[in-house]
């Protein structure tokens, strides 16, 4: 063989080599700590379904990017009457289900039935009150008459609690979900993993991602393990925030450390003796030292909070200062509501590092000021069936992950039913109304509302850090809703 030859088949090797390590680096595995309860998100308030599916697999009239705009999505384009009462619709055209079925008119007036009927699991039913009907006028054309003009119409079409479904393959959607997106799911093997593709028949822009696998590790000494030995490409809600530093300072990884709209709270069944009662409620917040659970619990992560509005938003109050760590206060308060020897309750805490370390603070800061509070670690899947659907709690943490979401707080039969009519009647104004700055002016009354009322332990606005591999790109920094967009995500 001659040299020209030896160097020609050289360099053929490692071309193709070269090849095969970019062909390598069209997959990413994700860890997150949270795995779904199953895969509908049209009928559980779980955030790790939007987590994978969101934008992934199922997609929307419109939908949120990472910066929190709303933007078209299987929706191309829309006309709104004068009067604010008709949406019409036009859809984006060829598009299809995973299972090689045409999306639409007909899909969406499916999907949106279905998620305001009477029976309707769905865990953001309130979203689709303000509809009156939804016709198909042609194919790719569909008219939404409202009830009343709603502000945050279209932005409530991007939530993931109304993305299209198809009546075709709604029966087994908690399993094998279908949808229109640019990944396809491919299998689940609950406790471990779950695998997306990339969809050959993508409608819209190929992402750069041919396979995808989402990782669930829930322990955070195995989340540092699994990151730090390159077992995974992307940690997306790294749960133990006190490694950070030592990734930050290795060039094999990126931190990116992100807002959410995560309003972590202690959440209060305000229908619960004690608890019926706003002293006790008051007294709670006043035991509660929001900067030591963010600093002991986060490790700095985090920006208190003292009402349910993420303080990014332009309409943001700041209401800390209304119920502030003050314990002398809170036993005065206990006192007055005639539980000077305090009493006892319960303190359920979901997986999440903010809720088990978090707990472990604020049932001790309870302490001091006689409220004894009986620790219960639960799943998500018990969690839900006790705390969020049962109301079987004293207390619980959580952080409410949905964008925009104080409108919660008038819907009595919520978890932890808060029953204010003129609460209500506030929200009811605040949907009908368009002007920016009136919008503006009822969001701050009705922070200072709920925040007089002392409904629930406001702690903190959740950060979002993420710790991914140095060549990966395209992920979202920001978390304005729950979601791991893959659509964008390339390797360098």
């Amino acid at each position: 063989m001659t040299k020209f030859t030896k160097l020609a088949l050289a360099s053929a090797i490692a071309v193709a080599a070269g090849l095969g390590a970019a062909q390598a680096q069209t997959e990413i595995t994700v860890a997150m700590q949270l795995e779904p309860p199953h895969l509908d998100p049209t009928s559980a308030a779980a955030q790790a379904i939007d987590s994978v599916l969101y934008s992934n697999v199922f997609e929307g009239l419109t939908r949120f990017m990472g910066d929190g705009s709303v933007v078209p999505g299987l929706a191309k384009s829309w006309d709104i009457s004068e009067d604010g009462l008709v949406y019409t619709f036009h859809l984006q055209d060829g598009v299809t289900f995973h299972d090689g079925t045409t999306m639409d008119a007909e899909d969406v007036k499916f999907s949106l039935d279905r998620a305001r009927a009477e029976d309707s699991q769905n865990a953001q039913k309130a979203l689709f009150a303000s509809i009156d009907t939804v016709e198909v006028v042609d194919p790719l054309t569909v008219a939404i008459t409202l009830k009343e003009p709603n502000g945050l119409f279209l932005f409530n079409m991007a939530w993931g609690d109304a993305v299209i479904v198809a009546p075709e393959s709604i029966d087994d959607i908690k399993t094998n979900p279908v949808g229109t997106g640019a990944f396809k799911f491919v299998n689940w093997t609950q406790g471990d993993s779950l695998q997306l593709e990339r969809n050959p028949d993508y409608w819209g822009e190929a992402p750069v991602l041919e396979q995808a696998t989402f990782r669930f590790i829930a322990d955070p000494t195995a989340a540092f393990a699994a990151v730090m030995a390159e077992d995974v490409d992307v940690f997306a809600g790294f749960p133990a925030p006190e490694n950070l530093p030592q990734f930050e300072a290795d060039p094999r990884f990126q931190v990116l450390v992100g807002s959410t709209e995560g309003e972590t709270i202690l959440a209060i069944n305000n229908k619960q003796p004690p608890f019926d009662n706003v002293k006790v409620r008051q007294a709670v917040a006043h035991a509660i030292d929001r900067q030591a659970i963010i600093d002991g619990a986060m490790f700095g992560y985090g920006t208190p909070i003292g009402t349910h509005f993420a303080p990014h938003n332009p309409a943001y109050t700041d209401l800390t200062g209304q119920s502030g760590f003050d314990p002398e206060k809170s036993k005065a308060l206990l006192s007055e509501a005639g539980f000077a020897d305090g009493f006892e309750t319960t303190l359920h805490l979901p997986p999440p590092s903010y809720a088990r370390r978090g707990g472990e603070i604020i049932a001790a800061q309870l302490a001091e000021v006689g409220i004894t509070a009986e620790i219960i670690n639960v799943e998500w899947a018990q969690w839900l069936e006790s705390v969020f659907n049962g109301k079987n709690f004293g207390l619980t943490i959580v952080s409410h992950t949905e964008p925009m979401d104080i409108g919660i707080y008038a819907r009595p039969d919520y978890y932890f039913q808060y029953d204010n009519p003129d609460f209500q009647a506030l929200m009811d104004e605040l949907n009908k109304t368009t002007d920016p700055d009136q919008r503006t002016e009822m969001l701050q009354t009705a922070q200072k509302m709920i925040a007089d009322d002392y409904v629930n332990g406001f702690l903190f606005e959740l950060a979002y850090p993420t710790v991914a591999k140095a060549g990966i790109k395209g992920l979202w920094k920001d978390l304005p809703t729950a979601a791991v967009d893959l659509t964008a995500g390339s390797w360098e």
